[in-house]
């Protein structure tokens, strides 16, 4: 036979429950915020690999090195927009009055995805000097 002061500490308070409750809500809150930003850097990823492999495309399609004009042209694809400029290349180390097989050249490729997220390449491709 049970005495009445074992039965009153039988089962849990409604203050204990509370608490459990809140403990988990927080537990539930910590991994839904977790999951929300694993999701987020993957996505922000994957448009990061998508400018990065149109960048590439638009560089592989740049005409030789002696058709390499001075200018800027773009384009679409994949529905990325693209923009690529070239430009003579200026710099301060270089003596303009010696004469030198190569003409350096600035290209600058910009590729921007359809939310606006913009992927900028700057480089700089050598092209023949014209022979007098």
């Amino acid at each position: 036979m049970r005495c009445n002061r074992c039965r009153a500490t039988d089962g849990f308070t409604l203050i204990e429950v509370v608490v459990a409750l809140a403990v988990v809500a927080v537990v539930l809150t910590a991994t839904g915020a977790l999951v929300a930003a694993g999701v987020r850097g993957s996505r922000l990823l994957d448009q990061h690999l998508t400018l990065i492999e149109t960048a590439r495309a638009v560089e592989t399609g740049l005409p030789e090195r002696g058709d390499l004009k001075p200018g800027s042209f773009s384009g679409e694809v994949s529905n990325q927009r693209w923009r690529v400029d070239v430009v003579p290349f200026r710099t301060v180390n270089v003596d303009p009055s010696r004469p030198t097989p190569w003409i350096p050249m600035a290209v600058v490729i910009s590729v921007q995805t359809p939310a606006g997220s913009v992927l900028q390449v700057s480089t700089v491709r050598l092209r023949p000097r014209p022979k007098e």
